[in-house]
């Protein structure tokens, strides 16, 4: 199993994902003569996990089931533990296209978090790029290195604690990307130009606030970036529904040549019709965060 190359069949010390239902999974750390508890029962993984094909039906000991699946970046990122606040699949999409990541390339981020954004640039740039990423916090550091490791994407990884606006990202002249996403990105620019390649590349800064947005894209101006742009993903499901629709009555066509034997049926007054629809959920996922980019020139 690895996060970024696809297995068949589940193995001792893979991380699977238990798949209760839609709004209920949690991951596992697979381990022969292991139990995994459930509302459906208990999971032993030496009989009920080990061996079998990834998006399997498991039965439990109770007689529920539950479906066993194999983990990716989209999955991690609902089912990972919070040390941080963490992005989310909608913005991480909109990042990983903006910043025009692809397989090779060489990314730097800071800070890492809950490894989150990680995971998904991981397998974007695998198997020949590599992240460069900064956390300053060195509990969280050595955790996320540990989780890495867990998940086979260490060869890709480089993970260093230190402080980004001060310190950098402990490479130059290597990144055809850079990611901020600390409380003051203004501050970690310049490191930020400085880790990028000489033929330029992209950088994107998330920030809640946008005031945060103001000053760095004054930054990004002062150190010759181009291209300075924000956006906001704000991500709107519709629920799909049939609805009626009544039918008018616009009374009998004169022009029809009805004969009193006819066997032709009047309209009935309070006749409607199934149509599909979409309407908009009451509960809408608010603001996250704004995205500024900007364009490193070549020189």
């Amino acid at each position: 199993m690895s996060f970024v190359e696809y297995s068949d069949c589940i193995q001792d010390g893979d991380v699977a994902i238990v798949y209760l239902g839609h709004e209920s999974m949690t991951p596992v750390k697979v381990k022969r003569g292991a139990q995994t508890q459930t509302r459906y029962g208990v999971i032993r993984h030496s009989t009920d996990l080990i061996g079998q094909r990834y998006g399997s039906k498991v039965t439990c000991s109770k007689g529920g089931w539950v479906y066993v699946l194999h983990p990716t970046p989209e999955l991690w990122t609902v089912n990972l533990p919070h040390r941080t606040q963490i992005l989310y699949t909608t913005d991480i999409a909109t990042i990983t296209m903006m910043l025009e990541l692809k397989p090779g390339s060489v990314v730097c981020e800071s800070g890492t978090g809950s490894g989150s954004l990680s995971h998904a640039i991981l397998r974007t740039i695998a198997p020949t790029g590599h992240l460069h990423t900064v956390e300053f916090h060195q509990q969280r550091s050595e955790k996320v290195l540990e989780e890495f490791k867990e998940h086979r994407v260490d060869h890709l990884v480089t993970v260093r604690n230190q402080d980004a606006c001060k310190d950098g990202f402990g490479v130059t002249g290597v990144a055809d990307a850079v990611f901020l996403d600390i409380p003051s990105p203004w501050e970690a620019v310049k490191h930020a130009k400085a880790a990028m390649k000489k033929h330029g590349g992209r950088v994107c800064s998330f920030s809640p606030c946008i005031e945060q947005v103001q000053k760095t894209c004054e930054a990004f101006s002062d150190q010759g970036f181009e291209d300075i742009n924000s956006i906001e993903v704000l991500l709107r499901v519709h629920d799909v529904r049939t609805v009626y629709l009544p039918l008018p009555d616009f009374g009998p066509d004169p022009s029809a040549q009805i004969q009193p034997d006819s066997t032709i049926t009047p309209p009935q007054n309070h006749a409607s019709i199934a149509v599909k629809t979409t309407i908009p959920p009451r509960d809408v996922q608010g603001h996250t965060g704004y995205l500024t980019f900007a364009t490193k020139p070549r020189t």
